[in-house]
């Protein structure tokens, strides 16, 4: 009667376990699709309700997006506040889908070694993941702005921009060929058996959204650099990064994927930089 009292214990408790699991993933998904849901507005907002965006005509015939543009009277401070307004919202829309898989397989981790509040801690990582994708921006804002600041001084040559453009998109293709993109790719993607920290703590929690970011960051040089030069604001070029930098992170192919990537990215270089 006991071993059946017991068993019986047992089978509910599992029950309630699984129940407060599925519960616990509903409420993650949730709370993930709602947040990308609102960076994606935030950024198709700023893309298409002011179309000067798309690009300000320079000297020589070419366009400059004015991300990279300081405003007359606009202080350096404040233009650069005013990218990262545009930037952070970006980038979480086009890197929540990839990353939420793992921050994800991070609480799970925690649960599993008995860590007080996996949640807090999933979102932990998560601010420290995005923080140096703020960095990341706060990087190549001083580039964007005083190449566009030269480009207004002295006027480039014809095709500059466009050949320039092609350039950077090959080779962003061609970096999906080498080792060192497939290294820092598998650190990104979010498989079973991947080590997990043991440390269920803050500190543990802001460290491991912090290597993420590192490695996910470095792994996405190529395909931010072709963003870049097409076009920070560009929402068709934010669709297709977006989904190469998921695609080859979530497709269970990924070596397989990251190469394809690269001979797509490949040829359309090569197709720019020839329509130049």
């Amino acid at each position: 009667m006991r071993a059946a009292t017991a068993g019986t214990a047992g089978r509910c408790d599992g029950h309630r376990s699984a129940q407060s699991e599925r519960r616990t993933r509903r409420v993650f998904v949730g709370a993930g699709l709602a947040l990308f849901a609102a960076s994606a507005a935030v950024t198709v907002l700023r893309c298409t309700s002011m179309p000067a965006m798309e690009g300000m005509p320079m000297p020589g015939g070419e366009t400059m997006s004015m991300a990279w543009m300081r405003m007359p009277g606009q202080s350096w401070p404040a233009a650069a506040a005013s990218f990262l307004g545009m930037w952070l919202p970006m980038m979480v829309a086009m890197m929540l889908p990839s990353v939420l898989p793992a921050l994800w397989r991070y609480h799970q981790a925690m649960l599993q070694t008995d860590a007080p509040h996996p949640a807090r801690l999933a979102m932990l990582a998560g601010l420290a993941y995005f923080a140096v994708w703020m960095l990341v921006g706060l990087a190549v804002y001083p580039l964007g702005a005083s190449l566009a600041a030269l480009g207004m001084r002295w006027p480039l040559p014809p095709r500059t921009l466009p050949l320039a453009t092609g350039a950077v998109v090959l080779l962003a293709g061609l970096l999906q060929f080498t080792a060192w993109k497939a290294r820092l790719l598998a650190c990104c993607r979010a498989v079973p058996g991947h080590p997990m920290p043991a440390s269920g703590d803050a500190a543990g929690a802001l460290r491991h959204g912090l290597r993420l970011g590192l490695h996910c960051s470095g792994c996405c040089v190529g395909a931010t650099a072709a963003l870049l030069a097409i076009g920070s604001m560009d929402l068709r070029a934010m669709v297709l990064v977006t989904a190469a930098i998921t695609a080859e992170r979530l497709v269970p192919a990924g070596t397989a994927v990251m190469r394809a990537i690269g001979v797509v990215a490949t040829v359309a270089g090569m197709i720019l930089m020839m329509r130049a």
